[in-house]
């Protein structure tokens, strides 16, 4: 495929496994039901048919698994630590798949609504949850709904987390420098989510049009092509209830062929990944770029700040 633009736009392309042209990983975020005991508390036993949609999950996920079994692939799921407790056969099934299960909060919670001292204790928390279900510490993070907190570099550089997942300032890794150490971190961004195509619920206030599988996949394609093409890096944030509805799964088998038939296309599980650039940078043949965390250390003064009417 000619290259639109005529020359690379990439300034630090990764030197990927085997010569690959791009990196690429489809990362499903468990999330069940979670998030609806944070935002609802005691309506959530009547809430029955947002919980039916959100348990489709067990359902899903065994399709999922299925998918990547016969197209012998090993994947990255998400997990709130809680939907590991309350659901453990899911997370059964994907350690036997042979996939990696990445930290997802506890409850889906928001971590930059919670202190610093409240986000410790609840990523502790779900990291002990991991370790104990899955026999080792999680290697990865994702902030549900990328709510990312101006402490949470710090604490995952302090757990030992090789990576994030929740951050979107580059089309390649990054490292992301803390007080506390280095953590890699491996952008995706919306384009490559499944909410703004797929979700629509009424009782959670999400009425998004809903996207044929033709037009969301077309999106994930002109965005896997750019990425093939520059050297860049896909990620894929999906929800079991979203992207494995039964038309949507089929187009998925269909898409993954097409990247593998494509050809010089590395699938792999985030850790990983995450490992592959951490050795590129140690080895000098990977020149990352490095961002300091937290993005600001104090709001803008005030006296800075236009003092406008609302309408």
């Amino acid at each position: 495929m000619s290259d639109p633009a005529g020359f690379p736009l990439i300034e630090r392309p990764v030197p990927w496994p085997h010569g690959a042209k791009c990196a690429v990983a489809m990362t499903f975020d468990i999330d069940t039901d979670s998030f609806l005991h944070l935002e609802f508390g005691k309506r959530v036993p009547d809430m029955v048919a947002t919980t039916s949609w959100l348990r489709y999950d067990e359902i899903a996920v065994p399709r999922i698994l299925r998918i990547y079994k016969e197209l012998g692939l090993k994947q990255t799921f998400f997990y709130p630590a809680w939907c590991m407790e309350t659901y453990p056969k899911l997370v059964e099934q994907i350690l036997e798949g042979g996939h990696e299960i990445a930290h997802h909060g506890y409850l889906h919670e928001n971590s930059n609504q919670l202190s610093l001292e409240d986000e410790r204790a609840w990523l502790r928390r779900s990291i002990e949850v991991i370790q104990r279900m899955t026999g080792q510490r999680p290697r990865g993070y994702r902030a549900p709904v990328y709510n990312y907190s101006r402490h949470t570099t710090d604490l995952l550089a302090e757990e030992g987390i090789l990576y994030d997942a929740s951050l979107m300032a580059d089309d390649v890794p990054y490292v992301m420098e803390s007080r506390a150490g280095e953590v890699i971190e491996l952008p995706s961004h919306w384009a490559l989510d499944d909410w703004p195509q797929f979700a629509h619920n009424i009782e959670l206030q999400y009425t998004m049009t809903i996207r044929s599988p033709d037009e969301a996949f077309a999106v994930y394609q002109a965005e896997f092509d750019s990425a093939w093409r520059h050297g860049g890096l896909w990620i894929g944030v999906w929800h079991p209830w979203l992207t494995a509805r039964l038309a949507r799964a089929e187009k998925l088998v269909a898409f993954i062929r097409t990247m593998l038939a494509k050809g010089d296309v590395w699938i792999a599980p985030m850790e990983e990944i995450a490992r592959h650039i951490r050795r590129v940078i140690d080895d000098g043949s990977y020149d990352a770029r490095r961002v300091e965390m937290p993005y600001y250390r104090d709001v803008i003064d005030a006296s800075k700040v236009p003092q406008q009417k609302k309408p």
